[in-house]
C-alpha cells in the first residue's frame, strides 16, 4: 500500500486506462516485468495538446511538454496497475523511454522527459530510479507532442 498511499499524498490518482488508438494492448506482462505501450497525454480520451515541442511561436513550450510527460507516465502507470492489480506490486521502475515530437532546432528532449522521471521518483522514491532514453522524433501518433513508455518490475 506504500505506492497507493504515496500517490494520494502527492494529490495524484491513476486515470482510467487509456484505450489503444491502434492494434495493440496498453501493457503486457512477461514474468516479473510489465511493459507499457507508449502512452500519450490523453485525459478522458482527449489529447491535451498537439504539435511539435520547441522555443517559438506556434510550438508547444518545453515547460508544457514536461507537464504532458507527467500525464503520459500516469497513463503508463494505470496500464501497469491494470495488468497486476495495484501499483503496490511494483518493486522497481526499470526503464523509461520518452519520445518528443521536436522542432528541428529543439535539443531539450531530456528535460521534457524529466517530467516523467521526476514523477516516478516522487511516487516510488528509490524504487523509481530507472534507466532512460529521451528521443526526438519528427511526429507522434495523433500529432501528440510527447509519448512515454516504461518497464516495471513486479513482486
Amino acid at each position: 500500500m506504500i505506492t497507493t498511499a504515496r500517490l494520494a499524498e502527492l494529490g495524484l490518482s491513476l486515470p482510467p486506462v487509456a484505450p489503444p488508438v491502434a492494434a495493440y494492448v496498453p501493457a503486457v506482462r512477461a514474468g516479473d516485468l510489465v511493459w507499457s505501450s507508449g502512452q500519450l497525454p490523453l485525459v478522458d480520451g482527449l489529447l491535451l495538446e498537439r504539435g511539435k515541442v520547441g522555443d517559438g511561436a506556434g510550438l508547444v513550450s518545453p515547460e508544457r511538454a514536461k507537464e504532458l510527460a507527467r500525464v503520459c507516465v500516469l497513463n503508463a502507470l494505470a496500464a501497469v496497475a491494470a495488468q497486476v492489480g495495484s501499483l503496490d506490486r511494483v518493486s522497481r521502475i526499470v526503464k523509461v523511454v520518452g519520445f518528443v515530437a521536436s522542432d528541428p532546432a529543439f535539443t531539450g528532449q531530456s528535460q521534457v522527459v524529466n517530467g516523467a522521471s521526476e514523477l516516478l521518483g516522487d511516487v516510488f522514491l528509490s524504487r523509481g530510479v530507472h534507466a532512460r532514453s529521451a528521443v526526438g522524433v519528427a511526429v507522434l501518433p495523433l500529432d501528440a507532442p510527447v509519448e512515454i513508455e516504461l518497464v516495471a518490475q513486479i513482486h
